[in-house]
């Protein structure tokens, strides 16, 4: 029987996320947790943990490849398999405070619209900025959430810690993949990782923003299927 694929999503982002990638990957248990409860990322993750099978295969998305660093930190022999997509493995620079918090401001006086359109110039290729079908998914997912769900995402991001050194320990297929025009988790961040872990599997999308999973779903859903056949089988294996 296949592992359960777990996948961890953004700051605003829903189980809305995930489909168009699961409509290019073979019928497989999964998981979409619930990214709220906690104003950390260790507190998250141990949280998941508590509920999650035994073992499973990991993938973390922006914020929740944050999370899944940090759940690989607490618990690495659980996890089969990490993919990590669109991540900033640093700790958050404290002059990026007020701006995260202005934000959360903007939300409760002019709704989660107004934030989505802000910051939809630094979420996708510049070839996507005139998709108004992509720019509509991704508000109405930030408009299912709450100030207070963005709030504590917001708190996990700025309370984030580093935990590169954290990946040797991981004794499983490590996936790390991005777009090359990211101008939020840029390349140099990715390859910072590389760096960390360097027996990884990394690939970055041409013409590609953050929002890899919504812009080329096709090209992620063939990365996480060679990945999750090759982590299988390192399972199978042991």
């Amino acid at each position: 029987m296949s592992l359960p694929l777990v996948l961890l999503g953004g700051t605003l982002c829903d189980g809305a996320l995930w489909q168009p990638l699961c409509r290019h990957l073979p019928p497989q248990p999964m998981i979409i947790p619930e990214m709220s409860g906690a104003d950390s990322a260790e507190q998250l993750a141990a949280q998941l943990l508590t509920d999650l099978p035994a073992r499973f295969l990991l993938v973390g998305f922006s914020l929740g490849a944050l999370v899944a660093l940090e759940m690989q930190a607490q618990a690495a022999q659980r996890i089969a398999g990490l993919a990590l997509l669109a991540v900033n493995p640093l700790a958050d620079a404290p002059v990026n405070a007020a701006g995260r918090i202005a934000l959360i401001d903007r939300a409760a006086k002019n709704g989660m619209r107004s934030v989505i359109e802000q910051l939809w110039p630094r979420y996708v290729h510049a070839s996507r900025l005139a998709d108004r079908e992509l720019l509509g998914a991704l508000v109405t997912m930030a408009e299912r959430s709450s100030v207070e769900r963005f709030r504590q995402q917001t708190a996990i991001a700025l309370q984030r810690r580093d935990l590169r050194h954290t990946l040797p320990a991981l004794q499983a297929p490590l996936l790390i993949l991005n777009g090359d025009s990211d101008a939020i988790c840029t390349p140099e961040h990715h390859h910072l990782l590389v760096k960390a872990a360097p027996a990884a599997r990394h690939i970055t999308l041409e013409q590609c923003g953050h929002f890899l999973l919504l812009e080329q779903p096709q090209a992620c859903a063939r990365a996480l299927q060679t990945w999750i056949k090759r982590s299988e089988l390192c399972v199978s294996t042991l």
